[in-house]
């Protein structure tokens, strides 16, 4: 679905206008022209592909898409993946993954979204207060984009790291470690889909502001540098989180450990206290002829006493040590 066509000139807008103009436009010298999709059909994409030129193996990824995010050149134009990592309101938890797809030239820039709902409205209200970068072209329009996709991360790493503090304060809780070690599985799947959005995407986007820089690129290398420095803060602290939750899974392991260890101690216990009973109980019931004790008036009397004296020191025993 078209979201907007626009054409720019020398940083300003210029016009809303139609596909099928923008041939016409894109001739013109200092003009470039921000096509903006979502979930284009196959039909959009082939339109588009006549009108600039895009290469085919490019689009043919962005229809299919499901990439790996990435930066891609053919010839003079390049093909950028971006992953949209997006929650539900009130809850900064990832729970749907969305794909940008941006081509760059150097008269036009068309960003295609999939499987998202939110938009970068915001994104073309941004390059058009600023003229003076717009100026740039396409290049700053492909920076603007891959910057707003970034500064969506850092709420989402923000939320990981608040729900690993809180698991972390509960792993000493007693019976709460079987709980934690799935929370922390879920999360470090969270983690994951962030860190396969991010790290790919980082080896990418030094490719725009260092060596050989895309001459699309050319004039707006500082601010892809920014994005750089985000895309590495950010895989820092998911290295970090994601050494947390190992060691944390490893603590909530050993919980587990240590309170089955005291459930078996417990029953070890109540067993000797039985079994003492059980080994009075065996020996008096023999029936041998010799036994002068079953002959004993008192001898009930003293068996009873005799084993419940012995349960009630092994009981204390035990109460002491702290089985029981």
């Amino acid at each position: 679905m078209l979201i907007n066509c626009v054409v720019y000139e020398g940083g300003t807008k210029l016009a809303d206008i139609p596909v099928s103009e923008i041939s016409e436009h894109i001739l013109l010298p200092g003009c470039f022209v921000w096509v903006a999709l979502h979930d284009a059909a196959t039909e959009e994409l082939d339109e588009l592909q006549t009108e600039f030129g895009l290469h085919p193996l490019a689009v043919e990824d962005a229809r299919h898409g499901h990439q790996r995010p990435k930066v891609e050149e053919y010839g003079s134009s390049l093909f950028v993946v971006l992953h949209l990592l997006e929650s539900s309101e009130g809850n900064e938890s990832v729970t749907s993954l969305g794909e940008l797809n941006v081509f760059v030239g150097k008269n036009y820039v068309v960003s295609v979204r999939n499987r998202s709902k939110r938009g970068f409205v915001d994104v073309r209200e941004r390059c058009e207060r600023e003229p003076g970068l717009l100026r740039n072209g396409p290049g700053f329009v492909l920076y603007a984009l891959m910057d707003a996709v970034v500064d969506r991360y850092f709420p989402i790493i923000d939320a990981l790291e608040v729900e690993l503090e809180t698991i972390e304060q509960q792993i000493f809780t007693k019976g709460a470690a079987r709980a934690s070690i799935r929370r922390l599985y879920e999360l470090k799947q969270r983690l994951t889909l962030l860190k396969h959005a991010v790290a790919p995407l980082l080896e990418g986007a030094t490719k725009l502001h260092g060596g050989r820089v895309p001459q699309i690129c050319a004039g707006s290398e500082e601010y892809f540098r920014d994005v750089v420095d985000h895309l590495s803060r950010i895989n820092t602290s998911i290295d970090s989180i994601r050494d947390t939750i190992g060691t944390a899974i490893h603590v909530n392991l050993s919980m587990v450990t240590i309170e089955d260890g005291e459930v078996v101690k417990r029953l070890a216990a109540w067993a000797s206290l039985f079994a003492v009973c059980t080994a009075f109980a065996g020996i008096w019931g023999m029936n041998f002829e010799h036994m002068p004790e079953l002959k004993w008036r008192y001898g009930y009397a003293g068996a009873i006493t005799l084993i419940a004296t012995t349960c009630c020191y092994l009981y204390y025993r035990f109460r002491k040590a702290g089985w029981l």
